[in-house]
C-alpha cells in the first residue's frame, strides 16, 4: 500500500479529518474566475418558518439534504467567526439525514498536509517569505483534492471544508500584497477545475473576532486571552494589527460580492444559535434552488 494511503484514507460516509479550530495564516477558497462576475450579495436573515433543525439544541433529519449529494461547500470567514462550531454541527445534520459527509480541514486533511501544516506552525520560520507560504498552501490543497475532494465527490458525497483558496486571497493576498494573479495561476495548478459550489462567509467585525479568538488589543499587546479561547491562529497572528484584519474582512466581502452565483454572507456577529438558524435557513434555500427545474 503507498504510504500516502495510510492516514487518513478518502471520506467514506461522514469521515472527519481533524476538524480545524482556527486558521493560521490562510487558506482559501473562492472559483478564482477572471473579470467582474455578478455583483450583489446579502446574508439572508433567519426565516420565520425554519425547519425544526435550525431550533437551538435540536437536530432532525432535513428533507432537503439529498440534493447536497456530490456537491463541495466550503466554510470561510476569520478565525473568531465561529464557523467551524457551525460546520460541525452543519455536518452532524446532513450526517443524520442519510447523506455522506466528507469533511476536511485546510491545510491538511492528507498525510502530506499534516506534514506541511507541521512547517507552517513553526514559530521560528520567520524567515519564510510570503510566496513561500503561499505555494506551502497550495501544495497541502493540491494532494488534499487528489486524495480526498475528488474521490468523494465521485462517490456522490457531500465535501464540506474548513477553508479553500478563498483564505489564501484574503490572507496573502489582500492583507500581505501578494498579486491576485499569482494566487490565482498557483491554485489553478493545484486544484484545477475542483473548485466550490458554494462558499459560506461567516462575517463578523474585526474587534469581535479578535476577542473570540483571544488576539489581543494593540494596547495590550503580549497579553493573551483565556488560553481555553487561544488558537493556532492567534499563535501565528497575533502581531497583526488590526488593519491587517480589516484588510481580511473585506477581502471575504469583496469576494463575495464578485461572485453571488457562489457565495453566500452569513451574520456571524449574533450568538451561535442565531448563527445556526441562518445557515440552515440559506442551505435549505440553496438546496432547494439546487432541486429545482432547470437549476443546473
Amino acid at each position: 500500500m503507498n504510504k500516502c494511503d495510510e492516514t487518513p484514507s478518502p471520506c467514506v460516509l461522514h469521515v472527519p479529518c481533524l476538524s480545524r479550530s482556527s486558521t493560521l495564516a490562510a487558506v482559501g477558497d473562492a472559483p478564482f474566475p477572471s473579470g467582474n462576475a455578478p455583483s450583489g450579495n446579502t446574508s439572508p436573515a433567519p426565516s420565520g418558518n425554519a425547519p425544526s433543525s435550525s431550533a437551538p439544541g435540536a437536530l432532525a433529519p432535513v428533507p432537503w439534504a439529498p440534493a447536497l449529494r456530490g456537491k463541495f461547500i466550503v466554510f470561510e470567514g476569520p478565525d473568531g467567526s465561529g464557523k467551524s462550531t457551525q460546520l460541525r454541527r452543519f455536518v452532524e445534520l446532513i450526517t443524520i439525514s442519510g447523506v455522506g459527509v466528507c469533511e476536511v480541514r485546510e491545510p491538511g486533511g492528507t498525510k502530506i498536509g499534516e506534514a506541511i501544516r507541521q512547517v507552517l506552525l513553526q514559530r521560528d520560520h520567520d524567515c519564510m517569505t510570503l510566496r513561500c507560504e503561499m505555494l506551502l498552501y497550495m501544495a497541502s490543497r493540491a494532494q488534499l483534492v487528489e486524495q480526498r475532494i475528488r474521490p468523494a465527490l465521485a462517490q456522490h458525497q457531500l465535501v464540506v471544508a474548513d477553508r479553500f483558496v478563498t483564505s489564501t486571497v484574503a490572507y496573502q493576498g489582500a492583507a500581505q500584497g501578494l498579486p491576485y494573479d499569482e494566487i490565482a495561476a498557483a491554485a489553478r495548478i493545484a486544484v484545477g477545475q475542483s473548485v466550490p459550489d458554494l462558499v459560506l462567509v461567516f462575517d463578523v467585525d474585526e474587534e469581535t473576532a479578535a476577542q473570540r479568538a483571544g488576539i489581543v488589543a494593540p494596547k495590550s499587546k503580549g497579553k493573551r486571552a483565556d488560553s481555553a479561547t487561544s488558537s493556532l491562529f492567534a499563535d501565528r497572528m497575533e502581531d497583526r494589527t488590526r488593519e491587517f484584519r480589516r484588510h481580511v474582512r473585506q477581502s471575504y466581502l469583496d469576494q463575495a460580492q464578485a461572485d453571488q452565483a457562489h457565495f453566500r454572507v452569513i451574520n456571524a456577529a449574533n450568538g451561535p444559535d442565531e448563527v445556526w438558524r441562518s445557515l440552515v435557513d440559506t442551505m435549505e434555500k440553496w438546496a432547494l434552488g439546487l432541486a429545482a427545474p432547470g437549476s443546473a
